[in-house]
This record gives structure tokens, sequence and C-alpha cells, in this order.
């Protein structure tokens, strides 16, 4: 989402807050077919993870999670860049089926939305072949890049935020079954984040990362 991006992410998940060459390559699961937002997108093919591997565009990704259509201009108002500069990376993340036109407005204005909502990652370390490798790669910069930008308003928001860690001791199926229930509690509220009528008069974003790995 997982803007700020309401998101819970996985690092390197094999699911943020949300992850594929370019459509007319027909390389990944979601770009067979477009539609309006709806769950995470699972990212296969390194060319997507490049491109979604900017600042701008993550930016970009964040706001149109959160906030539903913009223009470029309102797009730029909400991450600090000029309407030409998002407009060049709005068609860059169109390409790879990312954002999609949202349908008209009044006057010249060309709306963009989210094709889906949240991004995850599919690669595999352990894979030692060239495409293993590239995609590994890919992978984990998209995945630091996203962790980093996550972090920055954690650290922004440090009055108001919560903060937890342990360590379990647990087999692999139990682990597999934690990660699980985790998954389940961070996407119980997904429906609100797709559609704004189901949002309380008092409810707002709250960005919930999850990290889990072994401890050496």
């Amino acid at each position: 989402m997982e803007q700020p991006k309401v998101s819970a992410q996985r690092a390197h998940r094999a699911p943020a807050p949300a992850e594929a060459e370019a459509r007319s390559a027909g390389t990944d699961e979601a770009d067979e077919q477009v539609s309006a937002p709806e769950g995470p997108r699972r990212l296969t093919d390194p060319a997507s993870m490049r491109a979604l591997s900017h600042p701008v565009r993550l930016a970009l990704i964040e706001a149109l999670s959160v906030q539903g259509p913009l223009t470029a201009t309102q797009a730029g108002q909400l991450i600090g860049e000029s309407p030409t500069t998002c407009s060049f990376h709005f068609r860059q993340l169109a390409k790879y089926g990312f954002v999609e036109e949202a349908g008209p407005m009044p006057g010249r204005s060309r709306p963009w939305r989210v094709t889906r909502l949240g991004w995850s990652m599919e690669s595999d370390p352990e894979d030692g072949t060239s495409a293993g490798r590239e995609r590994d790669l890919a992978a984990r910069h998209l995945g630091d890049l996203a962790l980093e930008r996550q972090l920055e308003r954690h650290r922004a928001h440090r009055q108001k935020s919560e903060r937890t860690h342990t360590i379990w001791w647990v087999t692999p199926d139990e682990a597999d079954e934690l990660q699980s229930e985790i998954d389940k509690l961070v996407t119980r509220y997904r429906d609100r984040l797709q559609d704004p009528a189901s949002r309380p008069t008092d409810a707002g974003p709250v960005e919930v990362v999850i990290l889990t790995h072994p401890f050496a």
C-alpha cells in the first residue's frame, strides 16, 4: 500500500502495506487483466521491479493508494513534485501496468488510479541462475527502497507510533501459521482502503509494517 501507503509488507515475500514485465510482454500474472483496484499485485519479473524502484514512482503509488484517483497536478501538490514530473512518471508506471487512467474529468484534467492495491515480490536468493540472481537483486533493491520510505515515516511520527519487538522459538510450520495469522490481522480493514464510503468519519490512514526474519 500498501503513500503514505497503508501497507503490510514482508521483505522478499515468497505480502506493505504490497509485488512482471510490461503489459505488452505479458510476463506478469497481474498484467493479463487490469481492473478496479483489488488485492496486492505479485511482481515476478525484474523489469517491473526496476520500473517501480524510483522514489517519485513509489510516492505516486502511495498517494493514489491512500487518496484515490489524482491528476498529475494534484499528486504533485501531495508529494512535492511538479506536474510535469508526475505526468512523466505516471506514464512510466502505466507502461508497466501499475496505474491507469481513471476516466474523464472536467476540462483537460487527466486523473490516474492504481490498478491494484499494494504489491509483493517473488524471488529466491538460492536460485543461482542468471535470471534468478537478476530477479533477487531487483527485489532486494525495491524492497530496501520501500522499507526505507516506511521507516522514514515511522521516525517522522515517532510520538504517535507504536513499536513491538519479540523473538519466537518456533518450528517452520509454526512460523508459517503465525505469519498467516498476522496477514489476516493486518488486512482486517482492507475493504476501507478499497471503498472510501466504508470508512468511519473519524478514521485516518495508519501504516502497518511487519518484518519477520531468522534471528542470527
